[in-house]
């Protein structure tokens, strides 16, 4: 499936119907707005200079457990839209999200992950991923002190296939983004495979530490293969940078909150990087952060808040 994302099937021409508010092809280039498509589906503290946008400004804030007028919004949006009979959009990101030119297709499936609070795929976390760049970093210090790596390439599925191609596509993310000598964090949501858990594990590249949070009880050692794939390509890329491997890389499992169902961890861990970075924090205490020791619902559901004015505002659906 990873190698078929971006052919192109044949159709029928008389099959298609475009429109003028949404053209069959990309009109922008990465990084300058939305890409809208019409396809097929055949299967499938504040940081210094920057504030969190909250979610409609002007819309009264939800309760827990409720829908916001925002969401209610979206989601008549959604149930209006040519989404709802398999129809996608297909969204370009900035290249400075993932250090490299990146697309995501957003379907109706992931479009009820966020109105029915259900377990996320890999679209809704980068989506939000996206997000978290627009509004926190870009333009500012923090892309020197932030940077994602895509769930796309670096899964438990895909380094059971082939552990060697995923290592030298962490490397080349690692060598995307600069020197790495000032400390600085990697987040990557690992995923468990085949739509399992989600963790998010932060690599510190200068100072060997690599950070693993989970929202469930457990440490690294359910992942054996991603920890030897991330420590190979840590090595790998000193090694690339002449750079002295002074001792061993260093792996802390930060206590951090834990949910109490089955379908939240998607969630924690976006929650995980939104805190650190909206208190600009590289060092993450063992026993995370004294502003933010529980989630509770509402902490999620804000972020789903933030995530749906934003595509209101991209004008995504």
């Amino acid at each position: 499936m990873r190698e078929a994302v971006g052919s192109f099937v044949g159709w029928p021409s008389d099959l298609i119907f475009p429109d003028a508010e949404t053209p069959t092809r990309p009109t922008h280039k990465a990084g300058k707005g939305i890409s809208r498509r019409i396809e097929s589906v055949a299967s499938l503290k504040e940081v210094p200079g920057r504030k969190l946008k909250k979610a409609g400004n002007d819309i009264p804030p939800t309760t827990s457990g409720t829908k916001s007028q925002i969401m209610m919004r979206l989601e008549k949006m959604v149930d209006e839209s040519d989404i709802m009979h398999g129809a996608i959009r297909s969204i370009d990101f900035d290249e400075g999200v993932f250090g490299a030119a990146h697309f995501e297709i957003i379907a109706k499936e992931d479009m009820q992950q966020l109105f029915e609070h259900d377990e996320l795929g890999i679209a809704v976390i980068h989506t939000y991923i996206w997000y978290m760049y627009v509004t926190l970093m870009r333009g500012t210090e923090l892309c020197n002190r932030f940077n994602f790596v895509a769930a796309s390439r670096i899964n438990a599925t895909l380094i059971t296939k082939n552990p060697t191609s995923v290592k030298n596509d962490l490397v080349d993310r690692f060598m995307a983004a600069g020197d790495n000598t000032t400390p600085s964090l990697y987040f990557l949501p690992f995923n468990s495979g085949n739509g399992g858990h989600w963790v998010l594990v932060a690599m510190d590249l200068s100072r060997l530490i690599v950070y693993y949070l989970d929202s469930l009880s457990g440490d690294w050692s359910k992942y054996l293969s991603m920890k030897k794939t991330v420590d190979a390509a840590i090595i790998k890329f000193r090694s690339k940078k002449n750079y002295r491997n002074r001792k061993d890389i260093t792996w802390i499992r930060v206590q951090c909150p834990q949910q109490n169902n089955s379908v939240d961890c998607g969630f924690f861990v976006l929650r995980f990087m939104r805190d650190i970075i909206a208190l600009n924090r590289i060092d993450i205490p063992k026993m995370y952060f004294e502003e933010y020791k529980s989630y509770s619902r509402a902490h999620l559901d804000e972020m789903k808040d933030e995530l749906c004015q934003f595509i209101v505002d991209q004008r995504i659906i």
